[in-house]
């Protein structure tokens, strides 16, 4: 995944799915120790559900 298309799933995490800044900040903090995709890091901390996680892969294709 590239910069750009990375900042546009920030982006969309906080502004489509209402993620807050913190949890991003925390998965992003667990991404650095234990790198896997950003998505699973998400769902796995308890920061995103099911169905987020899905619309997130959805969005994720198309980009």
């Amino acid at each position: 995944m590239g910069p750009n298309t990375y900042a546009r799933l920030i982006r969309f995490l906080h502004e489509e799915l209402a993620i807050s800044a913190s949890a991003i900040a925390i998965a992003l903090r667990h991404l650095e120790q234990d790198p896997g995709p950003l998505p699973m890091i998400l769902w796995q901390y308890g920061l995103v559900t099911l169905e987020q996680l899905d619309r997130i892969y959805d969005w994720l294709e198309n980009a």
